[in-house]
């Protein structure tokens, strides 16, 4: 998507992340969750998403001065969340922010990825190379959600989306890329 600039996340962030979730949550994975579903997992406790990232890393994707998308990585290869905002579902914001954590997990030493993924996101995982390790019934906020445990095995060789040094363009699609 042109015009999409991944960023290291900073914690004036918060509100609009928050938003990306729940909106991604409530439009999105409301095709294949029930609504009693959808409110026990787009309900946040602002305090805990609040907290440091102490055992994470999190990158935003900007579209001008909005955020449209999100993801968060342990330092132990778990995707812990990503998130597209629905206006611009398919469009390319999922899987830049995933290259970017692809990029950060090989500078890490890690040869895999590993994510619990909703039957919503399970197809997009899927074509980004990821295959099913078990599937599973967890329960949140007194609410059962049928997902799958995920992994991405033998990480090859990716461009970084950002550099912390200066700005620079990803000639692949024409974007300005800021860190």
């Amino acid at each position: 998507m042109s015009g999409v600039i991944i960023a290291r996340y900073d914690d004036r962030d918060l509100d609009a992340v928050i938003a990306v979730f729940q909106r991604s949550v409530r439009e999105i994975a409301a095709a294949d969750y029930n609504p009693a579903q959808i409110e026990a997992w787009s309900r946040v406790d602002h305090s805990a998403w609040a907290a440091p990232l102490l055992d994470r890393e999190r990158w935003v994707a900007r579209f001008g001065a909005d955020i449209v998308g999100f993801v968060d990585l342990g330092g132990d290869g778990h995707l812990v969340m990503l998130y597209a905002h629905p206006a611009h579902r398919r469009s390319g914001v999922a899987r830049r922010l995933l290259r970017q954590v692809e990029t950060t997990a090989i500078a890490l030493g890690l040869n895999a990825l590993r994510a619990e993924v909703s039957l919503t996101a399970r197809p997009f995982f899927e074509a980004q190379g990821f295959h099913v390790v078990e599937a599973e019934t967890v329960i949140r906020n007194e609410q059962p959600f049928r997902r799958f445990r995920m992994r991405k095995d033998g990480l090859g060789r990716v461009e970084p989306e950002i550099d912390d040094r200066r700005t620079v363009s990803d000639p692949a699609d024409g974007d300005e890329i800021d860190a």
